[in-house]
Parts: C-alpha cells; structure tokens; sequence
C-alpha cells in the first residue's frame, strides 16, 4: 500500500506555505489554490496556507521572498512567464537567478475575448482594424510586460503594425482585468483559458481565437492559425522556493511537488483548467528559464518595455506630454522674448506672461488626455504665444498647429512612441 501511494512514503510537511504574487483571480493565484487543495488531499502537507502579495507582474513578491523567506524550507511560491517579463520591464534589482528553482509546472493557451456587444464579430473584424490603426484599440489583461501583453505585441507584430503601438492597460490581477473586459471598459481582453472558461461559457464575453497550435479538446473556441493568423503562443508557469535553503530542504521540496503531480488530483485538475502538463525539474529547467529570459528580452524590446529604452519610453506617454510641451513653451518664449525687445511691441502687464504659461501647461495636459497629443501641443503654442505677445493670434495659431503635427510625427513615427493624436491619426 505504501508503495502505491508515493506521498505516503515522505515525511508529511506540518506546515508548507504558497505565495501567489498577484491579486486573487489570476492564474498565479489559482495555481497556488489548486496545490493547496491537492497537497491537503493527498496529505504531503497538513496545512497549505496561500498569500497574495500583488504588484508589478510579481515582482514585489518576488522582492519580498527573496528578503522575508530567505532559507526557509517549507515555503513556496508561483512563478513563470509573466514574472520574467516583469523583471524586464521593471528592471527589478532581483531576477529568477536570486531564487531556487524547484519545478515546471503547467503551460496553458491564451484565449482573445470581447464583450457580447463589441463591434469586432470575428478575429478577422480585429486584425482589420489592428492594421488600420493599432493605438485606436485598448487591450486589457494583466501585468505589463507579461504573457497577455506579450501577446497583444506579438498580434499587432503579425498584421505588419508596430508592436510599440499596442495600447495596453495592465490590471494587477485576472479579477480586475476581467471585470473590465466585461464591463466594456477595454475593447479587447486577453488571459488565459482557465481564467475565462467560465464567462465563455456564460456568454458574457465572446471568443475570437485562442493561440494554440491545433483545437484544444472540450474548447469550442478557433485558433488563430485556423484564421489566418499564423501565430502560437504559450503561457507556462513554475514554483520555486526562497534563496539560501539547505540542499536537503531542496531535496525534500522537489519530492513533495514531485509526488504532488503524480496524484490523481492533480491530474483531474490538469483536465479541469485545460492546462497543459510541463512538468520539468533539475538542470533542464535551469536551462529552460534561461532560454526563455533571453527570448522574453527580445520580444519586450519590440514592444518597448525592454527596460533598455529611454525613460520616457518605459514610463508612459504623460512624461512625453510634459517634456514636449515644456520644450515647445521655451521655443515659444525664446521667440516672444525677441520679439519683445522691439520698440513697436507693447509691454503686457506683468501678471499676464505667467498665468497663460500656467494655463497653457494645463490645457495642454488636459487636452492630450481628452482629444490627442497634437491639439493639446497646438494649444500649448498658441497660449504661449499670446502670454508675450498679442498681436499675431492666426499667425501664432498655424504655426503652433504645424510644429504640433511635426513633433507628433517624430515621437509616433519615427520614435514608434505611443501617442494619442485625436482625430489626425486616421490622416497621417
């Protein structure tokens, strides 16, 4: 009996907690919740307590286990290929390298879903659009840098768009970003199969494709490749334990999640999630993460959050407002200030230079939120211009306008910068 009964042989953890380094939801956190129910049911651990340490695609879990669970052997945490990406991104001080491996566990497909009333009716409907124009279409999913986004990149990448042109908005964990795919609050939503079984089968939101490489049995869904989008792609993901633990305690683990994979349990849940078994341990898997960071680096660095771009291209596209207009505000008082220095030019009361500036900054960060990046520079111009000098409204008005489209075009174009332009972006 023993014999038949792997866990059975191994001494039982009193104790052996999971770390989930996302909000609840997500596929880390659901990870985590099936191994605890399946180490508690096969009884290689009497107690699984599983905590949440959210943010910045795991990377402040990661931080904190590195620091708080160092050489603890009875701890676990959730890992895989959104953490690399968001080491990436966020040019975490600490890596994968700063922990111990213990296994690969699981791989699952991405699905790309809709709201029921979207106007996109196929994957097609999408792609069409994405060729058009990519920064008009909001994708929502999870962490920056991470499978989801990775995947929205690698979409955007096959039509022939630029893949830094992605408009993605990262949610901390797979409730939040599907509460706003399914409130309509992005246009298209991007995660896992597991995590939106459920609401596919609900009808709340609609599939337009998965990325696996043939139909997944059981999953109603087409693939891309059935489509016309020659593209796959696989999320997977691992566990590892804290720096610093004894080589039995190493030991002891690997048997423990070892045992764990071999259960009936496990196996059912496998089935369950429609997740794909990749069980991999030892020298291979160091390898493997290897591979897989340097392969993560160069599709990051397409999309521009390769942690080697400039800051204002990792950190958003509101720096870039405020630097462009800032550089457009000196432009415009250098040549004011000439001009005010001429004899025919009437002075303007002192208090009237410094409270248009502010309220040009202010229309300008405002309008480049609400109508695009050229008016909100055009405004900036014009009152300026009119801070220092009155008598040229419709000359100051048109060049304002012009050196707006043209640092739009350096920034978007020639930088492959993200920037809302409004209405002109269907023009250029």
């Amino acid at each position: 009996m023993l014999a038949g009964v792997p866990c059975a042989a191994q001494s039982t953890y009193e104790q052996l907690r999971i770390i989930a380094p996302a909000a609840p939801g997500g596929g880390w956190d659901q990870t985590a919740r099936v191994m605890q129910q399946v180490l508690q049911q096969t009884g290689i651990a009497r107690a699984v307590p599983v905590e949440n340490v959210p943010g910045a695609a795991g990377t402040i879990g990661l931080a904190r286990f590195i620091g708080a669970e160092r050489g603890r052997g009875d701890t676990l945490m959730v890992s895989g290929l959104i953490m690399l990406g968001g080491i990436v991104t966020h040019r975490s001080p600490v890596t994968l390298h700063d922990v111990t491996p213990i296994a690969r566990l699981t791989g699952e497909y991405e699905v790309v879903v809709v709201p029921p009333s979207s106007r996109f009716t196929s994957l097609q409907d999408l792609l069409q659009a994405l060729r058009a124009n990519p920064s008009s279409i909001s994708w929502g999913g999870g962490s920056a840098g991470g499978s989801d986004h990775i995947l929205a990149g690698l979409i955007t990448d096959a039509v022939g768009a630029a893949a830094s042109r992605v408009n993605y908005i990262a949610f901390s964990g797979g409730g939040e970003s599907l509460a706003a795919i399914v409130g309509g609050q992005v246009d298209v939503g991007i995660n896992g199969y597991a995590e939106l079984s459920a609401q596919i089968d609900a009808g709340t939101v609609r599939p337009l494709g998965i990325s696996s490489h043939t139909r997944v049995s059981g999953v109603a869904v087409p693939t891309f490749r059935e489509q016309g989008l020659d593209l796959v792609f696989e999320n997977w993901r691992s566990i590892v334990a804290p720096p610093g633990i004894s080589a039995a305690d190493r030991g002891r683990l690997t048997r423990a999640v070892d045992a764990m994979v071999q259960s009936p349990p496990w196996r059912e849940a496998i089935g369950r999630y429609r997740w794909i078994d990749r069980y991999l341990t030892g020298e291979p898997l160091v390898s493997f993460m290897n591979s897989e960071e340097q392969r993560v680096r160069s599709i990051l660095a397409k999309l521009g959050t390769d942690g080697d771009t400039s800051a204002a291209g990792t950190r958003g596209i509101y720096p870039i407002f405020v630097l462009s207009g800032l550089a457009l505000t000196g432009i415009a008082a250098l040549i004011a200030g000439i001009r005010s220095r001429q004899p025919s030019v009437a002075m303007a009361p002192r208090w009237r230079s410094p409270v248009l500036v502010g309220i040009a900054v202010v229309a300008n960060l405002v309008l480049a939120e609400r109508v695009g990046f050229v008016a909100g520079s055009a405004a900036l111009f014009w009152l300026t211009a009119r801070a220092f000098d009155q008598r040229h409204p419709l000359r100051d008005a048109l060049i304002g306008s012009v050196t707006a489209v043209a640092a739009y075009l350096l920034f978007a174009r020639l930088l492959d910068l993200s920037l809302p332009a409004g209405v002109i972006e269907h023009w250029l």
